[in-house]
């Protein structure tokens, strides 16, 4: 098996920093000094990272420790929470475990930071970069730069089919509702100066080994009535991204469809059985002994995606198989484009 022919060249980063904003898909350990049960700082987590534990949700790198890696970054960018002044400039990691696009979303789990607030935290964070470079249009000319990756509303969905959120809004009214959300959430980050802003679709989260245990598939392979209310979410969500570079003077958004990677040979053929012994919340038993060769399975726990997934689905992300994987276009493309291109020129 492999990731394709990405070939990343050692030396600078294609760009200067990157942002990542999300659940526990992107969580890097923001979540592990909170009150909250939407926590992964316990081994088996983290057996192939070589930081070992760290508070991510899998047993190496996240999706988005693989993107910065293909994006030429050398270590691994800081969550929100430990960053020094001296990190930041390179990115900063706002994941939150248990959040989603709604401010409400998680909160049965203790504290957990929605997208909402991880996004104003990035607004001190650009305060703190503007000190340090001591020079304000720098800092804002610097980020139009940088890559802003955001992965949410998989917590939403959890929430709607659990919570009786279901019997307020139809799956149709649900996906309207909370695409009007994340609409207000992306035009606040532009609005903060990001312009090359991946967004991630939702993954196939009806055929997650915990979602099928709780809710039953009446002999599906997974949840359909999940999987087809995340559809029409993604359906909504590309048509949002064209509006926005339609609308947003200069922006560049990209819409990542990961459910499309699911079928793909590297990760279709993998087993579905989770490599770690599984707790009731569908996370692993802490201290329980995983599964011995993690790149044989596709979940490491009940939700998870083991770092073989994560590294396969980062590399369609950066490196578009399909027309479909992402449009209008795949990371290292949005890395490429130039942000000075669209600024008028008055003589």
């Amino acid at each position: 098996m492999h990731f394709g022919t990405v070939i990343v060249v050692v030396g600078e980063p294609q760009v200067p920093c990157i942002f990542m904003f999300g659940d526990s898909f992107v969580d890097a350990g923001n979540n592990n000094e909170l009150l909250t049960l939407a926590k992964a700082n316990y081994p088996p987590y983290g057996i192939d990272f070589p930081q070992g534990v760290t508070g991510r949700a899998t047993n190496g790198l996240t999706i988005v420790d693989a993107i910065a890696q293909l994006l030429g970054f050398p270590n691994f960018i800081p969550p929100y929470a430990t960053a020094t002044s001296a990190q930041i400039a390179s990115g900063v990691n706002y994941g939150s475990a248990g959040s989603g696009i709604q401010d409400q979303t998680g909160s049965n789990q203790g504290m957990v930071i929605s997208l909402r607030n991880q996004i104003l935290r990035h607004a001190e964070i650009l305060v703190r970069l503007a000190l340090l470079k001591r020079n304000i249009r720098f800092t804002k000319q610097y980020i139009k730069k940088c890559i802003y990756v955001v992965d949410s509303g998989t917590n939403d969905y959890f929430a709607y089919f659990r919570n009786g959120v279901n019997s307020t809004y139809t799956p149709d009214q649900y996906a309207a509702y909370l695409i009007k959300q994340y609409s207000d959430r992306l035009k606040f980050l532009y609005q903060l100066g990001a312009r090359k802003i991946a967004v991630f679709g939702l993954g196939l989260i009806g055929c997650s080994p915990a979602e099928i245990t709780l809710l039953g598939t009446n002999g599906a392979p997974c949840v359909e009535p999940l999987n087809n209310a995340v559809k029409l979410f993604n359906e909504r969500l590309e048509p949002l991204i064209d509006t926005l570079n339609n609308e947003l003077y200069n922006a560049r958004f990209t819409f990542i469809n990961i459910s499309n990677f699911y079928a793909a040979p590297d990760v279709s053929g993998l087993s579905k059985v989770p490599c770690c012994p599984l707790s009731p919340k569908g996370l692993c038993v802490p201290y329980s002994t995983p599964c011995p060769d993690r790149n044989l399975t596709f979940y490491y726990d009940g939700f998870h995606p083991t770092e073989f997934v994560n590294r396969f689905h980062a590399s369609r992300s950066y490196n578009a198989a399909s027309p479909m994987d992402a449009s209008p276009y795949d990371i290292s493309h949005l890395a490429q484009l130039n942000q000075d291109v669209g600024y008028h020129i008055v003589l």
